[in-house]
């Protein structure tokens, strides 16, 4: 007994018609993760290289800085005064 199979037939094409474009979303679902993850990896690597500091390292010398300017501004009054006496 043989099983007639004809590649051109209807449900052929309805089966293909079904699964392209399944294969196709799920493939392109992957290039994208795969996109994302090397222009990910190279913005990273690029600012490491711009040696830049994190929001927490910026804001203690923030404060640092501005403990030093009101110092700074307290030795120039006790100068002043200093200076008039």
């Amino acid at each position: 007994m043989a099983v007639d199979f004809n590649p051109f037939s209807k449900a052929v094409f309805d089966t293909l018609q079904d699964k392209i474009p399944a294969g196709l979303a799920s493939g392109m679902q992957d290039l994208q993760s795969d996109l994302e993850k090397n222009i990910r990896a190279a913005v990273e690597a690029n600012l490491k290289k711009l040696n830049l500091v994190t929001r927490d390292e910026f804001e203690v010398q923030k404060q640092v800085l501005q403990r030093t300017r009101e110092k700074l501004e307290m030795l120039e009054t006790k100068l002043a005064e200093l200076e008039k006496k």
